[in-house]
């Protein structure tokens, strides 16, 4: 049996880095509404190494899958696609036969997909005053301004 990724035209058995991207997008949202892998891989029919590996990119998600996957996340299609950077646009099949391609995609980790991000943000949602999570934003930003001014 050939491998998805040389029917994609890498044929190098690494994951299309648009697999790569739809997959985290699956896992952060996921994460965001406190779904286990074994949560959504019931949901939709399989198994939660099933659900690994659409997270990570290394089996490419169908269009039907995709489908379900946007009802039992609550998220249109057009969110697993967002904010797709364009060199990873640009490493698709079709982009490449137009001649478009003008550079290998940058594969530095996206920080929304770090499981750390996820919690962080689950959390400060969890904090019920408006005033509170204000306040905690604003010292976070102000500690990130500070650390970049030290680099």
């Amino acid at each position: 049996m050939a491998k998805l990724n040389s029917v994609h035209g890498h044929g190098t058995g690494i994951p299309s880095p648009v697999d790569v991207h739809v997959g985290a997008r699956v896992r952060v949202r996921r994460t965001l509404l406190g779904m286990t892998q074994t949560n959504l891989g019931d949901a939709i029919g399989v198994t939660f190494q099933q659900v690994q590996k659409y997270e990570n990119g290394a089996n490419r998600i169908s269009a039907s899958r995709l489908f379900d996957l946007s009802q039992i996340l609550d998220v249109p299609i057009e969110y697993f696609f967002d904010d797709m950077p364009a060199d990873i646009a640009a490493s698709s099949l079709a982009t490449k036969k137009r001649g478009k391609a003008k550079k290998p995609p940058s594969y530095e980790p996206d920080p929304m997909a770090k499981r750390e991000t996820l919690e962080l943000v689950r959390a400060y949602y969890k904090i019920g005053e408006p005033q509170i999570r204000k306040r905690l934003f604003e010292m976070v930003k102000a500690l990130g301004a500070a650390a970049s001014k030290d680099s």
